[in-house]
């Protein structure tokens, strides 16, 4: 693995990679009678949390949600699994990747999961003081992964243009 100045040595997607999973319970449930959009939004972000600190070896903290797409609704009985892994990192930053899947309670064993949902989150590693620290690079170790982290640096470009737009936007109008 690769080493950076400043950095702790580099480690491959697989070392980040964490499955949660739970039952949906009657708690979750929204007026409409399926899951909460916010306990979605929670667990996805708790999946993400474990990879990227798991990656980064300590503290790392959710910087921004870049994109939460609701496929299909979760349902009670439903048992939700929830996959993340480092797509990207930066100096000190790194996109998360997650994948919920649900195997629905009253389907056949036999039934594929389906997917329910997909997110991007970026998460910065600190330090005890909060403060931003380096974290290892993340190499991706296949094909698709490296997809993953060509397809996060666009994600990330598009956010960074925007943030720049939308400040030259603000400048203009003070």
């Amino acid at each position: 693995m690769t080493e950076h100045i400043g950095r702790p040595p580099s480690r491959p997607t697989g070392y980040s990679r964490v499955t949660l999973s739970r039952i949906m319970t009657a708690v979750d449930v929204n007026l409409y009678g399926t899951v909460h959009g916010g306990i979605i939004m929670k667990f996805i972000d708790d999946v993400a949390g474990a990879a990227a600190a798991r990656h980064s070896g300590g503290t790392a903290v959710t910087a921004s949600i870049d994109e939460i797409v609701f496929e299909e609704p979760l349902r009670v009985g439903d048992l939700v699994h929830a996959f993340a892994q480092v797509n990207w990192t930066g100096r000190t930053s790194m996109e998360v990747g997650v994948r919920l899947v649900a195997e629905r309670w009253d389907e056949v064993p036999e039934s594929e999961p389906v997917v329910v949902a997909t997110a991007y989150l970026v998460f910065v590693a600190v330090d005890a003081e909060g403060k931003p620290r380096p974290l290892p690079a993340v190499v991706p170790d296949s094909p698709e992964n490296e997809g993953r982290r060509r397809e996060a640096e666009i994600r990330r470009e598009h956010r960074l243009a925007r943030r720049e737009a939308i400040q030259r936007h603000r400048n203009r109008e003070q």
